[in-house]
Formats: C-alpha cells, structure tokens, sequence
C-alpha cells in the first residue's frame, strides 16, 4: 500500500495530521506493508524568506480578524495539538518561505531520510522556534538526522532539487489539490485535513482489504492449469510476483 502526503512545515494541521495518521498506523495489522510518501506544498509560495509580521499578524491580515482573534484562533489550534502530544510555540514562531526546506526534504529523500527530516522540521519550526528558511539552520537540521552538513548546504545554495518540489505540486496541482494536509492512498483514496486516527484506520483497513480481493473469475472451457508456467493451449501464466 502506498500513502502519498501533501504537507507543508509551516502548516499547523499538517503536523497534528500527521500525528493521528501515524497513531491510526502504529496500530495497523500491516503497517510493514505501507510505503509512505511525503509530497510537497506551499501554503504560501509568495512569503518572503525574512517577513516582518508575525503569526498573529499574518493571521489578522488574511481573515480579516483583530490580533485578539487570532491569538485565540492559535490557542485552540494549540488545544488540538495539544491532544496529540504536541506543544505548539505560536509566540516564537518565524514565518517564512518553505520551498527551501521542501529542497532539503527531497535531498534527504535521495539519501533515504525523509520521514526524519520531515519530523524535524515541523519540529524545529512548530516547537522550538527555529528558522526554517534560513540556509545554516536548515544545514543543522540535516545533520541532526545523519545527514553531511556540507553536502546539504550544497543542496540549498545551489537550488538543487527545485524539479522535484515542482514536480510535486503539479501532481497536486493535477489533482486538485487546494489544500493540506491531503492523504492519497494507493492513488484511489483520498482523505483531506488532519482526520481522527479512527478516519485513518478505516482507510487503511479497507485499502488493505481492497489489495487482497482476489476478482471472481468463470472458467469457460473447464481447464484451469493454474501450475503451469508455459504458454501451451494458447495461454501464459503470470507469476505472482507480477500480479497487481
């Protein structure tokens, strides 16, 4: 089973989501048999890496609210975060620009960590107040999660892996993708927001289920020769190994 996920680091739902997903996944019989995928999105492409305003600030301004509003807007968020076992620091937070550290998320995927880095940088951003659109901090980020340090500033100095954040948003793009965080399960299922554990158990018990139907099929002319591997009578067999 694959799992595709479109999130952003700077998307506080997309962390509580993910918290639930991963809860509903540590419980799933078959949790050694999904792949999970971590897709690129911004919320906000257009952001300066260095904005003035703050969350509270950015906030009023996009929904029109006073800055008394949006605080309390945060402080349920925070509730909601809360329950999953996250500490969400709105007052430290620092708005910035995430396509850098989408860049630095795919080249951890190229060196086989992209669950870590992912974590990581929800974490430094949602919790510990870093900067994530800084290049040095995102450098120590890497190397937090076993990555060279100088190889990812590297990466970020010289725009390496832009294609791939690209490329993510236009399959997004393509699916109607307008917002996150947004789960495709086996390119079929789709669940948007950060659902309860129990949404994502359901999913996955019935792609799960859906994978291991086997079809009905009418044998017409009474052979079966469901042991063979040759091409006698006018028929192939295909090893289940290339069975989908």
């Amino acid at each position: 089973m694959k799992v595709e996920i479109w999130s952003d680091f700077v998307c506080p739902f997309c962390y509580i989501g993910k918290r639930r997903f991963e809860k509903a996944l540590e419980q799933f019989e078959h949790k050694d048999k999904v792949e999970i995928v971590f897709r690129s999105f911004e919320l906000d492409p257009h952001v300066e890496r260095n904005p003035k305003k703050n969350v509270y600030e950015y906030l009023a301004e996009k929904y029109g609210m006073s800055l008394e509003q949006a605080k309390a807007t945060t402080q349920q968020v925070g509730k909601q975060a809360e329950a999953v076992g996250l500490h969400y620091d709105f007052d430290n937070m620092k708005r910035t620009n995430t396509f850098d550290a989408h860049r630095l998320a795919h080249f951890a995927n190229s060196e086989g960590k992209m669950e870590e880095m992912t974590e990581r940088l929800m974490k430094a951003y949602f919790t510990e107040g870093l900067h994530i659109g800084d290049h040095e901090v995102l450098a120590n980020l890497a190397s937090e999660v076993g990555l060279d340090r100088e190889k990812a500033l590297d990466v970020l100095r010289n725009n390496g892996y832009a294609d791939e954040v690209r490329r993510d948003e236009e399959i997004g793009r393509q699916l109607g993708i307008t917002g996150v965080p947004f789960f495709l399960f086996n390119q079929k299922y789709a669940v948007f927001g950060a659902q309860s554990s129990d949404v994502f158990m359901d999913v996955l018990q019935k792609v799960w289920e859906e994978e291991q139907a086997q079809p009905s099929v009418i044998n017409l002319n009474g052979k079966a020769n469901s042991n063979r591997d040759d091409c006698a009578d006018g028929s192939c067999s295909v090893s289940e190994n290339n069975r989908g």
